[in-house]
């Protein structure tokens, strides 16, 4: 997605209703998923964006603190 780093969307169509997925890489084979909506308009709500930034710094966070 443009002005993200390294976040992508999936796009599931079920019936008449179009939901989005966000999801983003680690280590280039396991696809983590982050967060889901139901995107009613052409334009990607902004606080769904920064949702799946905060939750992939997050990941990576928790990930090296183990």
């Amino acid at each position: 997605m443009e002005g993200t780093e390294g976040i992508y969307e999936i796009r599931v169509e079920v019936g008449s209703d179009i939901y989005r997925v966000f999801s983003f890489f680690d280590k280039g084979q396991l696809v983590i998923l982050v967060n889901g909506f139901q995107k009613k308009s052409q334009k990607t709500p902004k606080r769904e964006i920064e949702l799946a930034e905060k939750l992939k710094k997050q990941y990576f966070d928790e990930k090296e603190s183990d």
